[in-house]
Parts: structure tokens; sequence; C-alpha cells
């Protein structure tokens, strides 16, 4: 097996999900083009060289159907030789991206590959690709519900409370601020721009910087309605009999965020990365998938780092820094307490709570975000990952070179 190597990653600022949102006008197949050219003309990349453009992307309709890959890499200007692949493995769907051109790499079935993710959730709505998640026969058969009703379960049977939520959100929008505002994420933000060249946004626009402990405990749970009147709680029993309520406790303010945004890396062996003068930022040292229980879901991070961290050879105390995606405030609290981390090494600068989740980027971005925090704080190893619908969890193990 050979190495398979980060020479470069970049992205896009995350913009408000709604039509609101600065991203709004912009189509995803542009967003996607705003970060493969950055990624070209930062490494100078000969794209004939490219020998896959691997992205993920969950709403996969609309505007972000027919392979948004290829169209992308088309519009951005690849070679032609440089072919395209989109994926969906939900939320982990970047990171699925990233692992999944780590592979080919390591197989030596290719020498260089693009791989990120991305998704405008402000113009293709989460759901509109329906699908047996959405369909009752389904859900019935095999006890799925809505993600929200998980995370109020998951809640519920590790007895976290409205107040650790909210607590655990109010650091995520305080760390997410002071990076942004410290310019922790300039290294690797490339502005959108119009057609003329104007910038359209150049930092993340979800933070909320009037948040505090008292707003966030005036809004309403968003998913109690869905689950005790229109009786969802009651599909959880067939798996958690002993749970004779759900407490719900999450709202907009401690559950990640809808928005527009786009990632990609480039990923490659150590001979060609030599041969067209890239020098290697971090080496892919682990990259797994695991299945979990699919009603609760939320809890796939921990069999996936476990799994991480069995592949590598390594331990949790062996991990510098990790990046789990905040779907929902109780599934990065669940996260901490059931794997003993110190707080301080988890989400440093935020997460989804703060930052949104642009559900086909995220995991690429996440990544991102750990690279770029090694080399800020002179340290070696991350890992990041993701819970994803269906009761699956994606994890990857990066060492600094």
């Amino acid at each position: 097996m050979a190495d398979a190597f980060i020479f470069d990653a970049v992205r896009t600022p995350r913009g408000i999900g709604k039509d609101r949102g600065s991203l709004y006008t912009v189509r995803p197949t542009d967003l996607l083009v705003t970060v493969l050219e950055a990624l070209r003309e930062r490494t100078a990349l000969d794209t004939k060289q490219v020998e896959d453009v691997v992205i993920g992307c969950v709403t996969q309709t609309g505007e972000q159907g027919t392979c948004i890959a290829r169209f992308a890499a088309l519009e951005a200007g690849y070679d032609y030789a440089a072919p395209g692949c989109t994926v969906n493995r939900f939320c982990a769907s970047g990171l699925q991206a990233v692992n999944q051109a780590a592979a080919q790499v390591a197989a030596g079935w290719a020498d260089l590959v693009v791989a990120g993710g991305v998704e405008s959730m402000s113009r293709v709505k989460m759901g509109s690709d329906v699908g047996a998640m959405f369909d009752p026969a389904t859900q019935w058969k095999i006890g799925s519900v809505p993600q929200g009703i998980s995370a109020d379960l998951l809640a519920t049977l590790r007895g976290i409370s409205r107040e650790d939520v909210d607590t655990y959100a109010l650091e995520s929008q305080r760390r997410a601020l002071r990076a942004r505002d410290s310019g922790k994420f300039d290294r690797s933000i490339v502005p959108v721009r119009d057609i003329n060249g104007l910038s359209i946004l150049e930092k993340d626009e979800y933070p909320r910087a009037d948040c505090s402990l008292a707003r966030l405990a005036e809004l309403k749970p968003s998913f109690e309605m869905l689950g005790r009147q229109f009786g969802m709680d009651t599909l959880t029993r067939k798996v958690y009999p002993h749970v004779d309520r759900i407490n719900h406790v999450h709202t907009p303010g401690n559950s990640s965020g809808l928005v527009d945004a786009a990632a990609v890396m480039l990923i490659g062996s150590k001979k060609k990365g030599r041969a067209l003068g890239l020098k290697p930022r971090a080496r892919i040292v682990a990259a797994v998938s695991t299945g979990d229980e699919p009603l609760l879901m939320l809890t796939g991070p921990l069999p996936a780092t476990r799994l991480a961290l069995k592949k590598a050879r390594m331990e949790l105390k062996d991990i510098d820094l990790f990046e789990v995606n905040e779907a929902f405030a109780a599934v990065a609290l669940t996260y901490l307490r059931e794997l003993g981390i110190d707080p301080e090494r988890m989400n440093a600068h935020g997460g989804a709570i703060a930052l949104g989740h642009p559900l086909g980027a995220t995991g690429a971005i996440i990544l991102n975000t750990a690279l770029d925090l090694l080399e800020e704080r002179n340290l070696s190893t991350a890992l990041t990952t993701l819970c994803i619908g269906g009761g699956m969890g994606t994890a990857t193990i990066i060492e600094r070179v």
C-alpha cells in the first residue's frame, strides 16, 4: 500500500442556506468551480495529471444532479482527461470523497485525485431528492425517524439536558467567531465572486455574535410537536421500549445550521507530488466508515473512531486534535463524554452549530480545518468524524508532514 498525501485544501465561506443568504444567487456548480479554480491556481496544477475528481453531494437533484463533479470540472477549465464522480454518504459525503480518493492513491490505481464536496441548501432543498429515507413503508420496517427525533432520543438516553446543549452551543459560537474574526480560516477560504469579479462573500456568514444563554433558552424545541403530536416518539419504542418519554432539547440554536459551501483537496502519491513540485501537508493515515443502529443513528462517530484508531494502530492519546461534526449538540457531547476527550482538543474553532453544515461539503471542510489547526499549533495528528443518517459513521486520521 502506498501513502496518500494531502497537498493543498481550499473552501468557500459558508453562506446562510436560505433565500436571504449571500450565496443564494450562486449556482452550486459555481461554488464548486470557485474552489476547483482556486486549487488549480494555488498549486499551479496541470489538470491533465488529475486522474479523478470525486465530489460529495447529498441532494443530487435539480441543480445538483447529473454528476456535478464532472460538469463543474469542465466549467472550471480542467482538462477533458480528468473524469468526475459524485458520491453520497449523506452528511459524510465530503469526507467519503476524500477517503475514496485516498484509497485510489493507496491502491496504486491513481496518483493524483481532486476530492471534496458541495451543497447549496438555499437552492436545492434538503430532502427534495426524496427516496427510501423518506418513504413511510421503509421507515416503519426499519424503525427510522427524523434525525431531530434521534438527537433528542440520544440526549434522553445519555442524560443530556437542555442546559447542557445550550451551553455547548454557546461555546461553539464563541470559538467560531474568535477564529473567523482573527483570520484563522483565511488560509483556506477563497472568496465567492460574481461574473464581474466582484466579491459576494469572503467570510463565514452563519455565526451569531449576539448569541447568549438567555437567547438560546428562549428558543422552542424544534422536534417536540413532530415527536409527541405526530407520533414519531412512539416509533422509537420499537428499539428503545424503556424510554417512556423523550426529552426534546434541540432547537435551531443548538443544532447545525443550513448553509451553502464547497471545498476541495488535492490528494496524491509522494512520487507524483515530487514530479509536479508539490509539497505534502499531511498524510492520510486511516480512512473508514462503519454502520450503527439506524434509529438512534447519530452515535456512528464512536465506532468509526475506534475502527480508525485500530486500522492506524493508534490510541486516543495519540490524537492531538479532533473535529467532530456538530449535527446536534448531543452528538458532540456524547462523543466527548464517552471517549473522555478534553474539550479543548475538539472543535477548537467551533463547529456546525455556529458555522453551519453544508451536507455534501462538511466532511472536506472540517478535515481542512483540522489540517490548518495542526499547522497553526505545530501539532502532529488529527481525527475527523461525522455521524450519518441511517446509522453510519465515517472517520479519517491525518498526520502532518
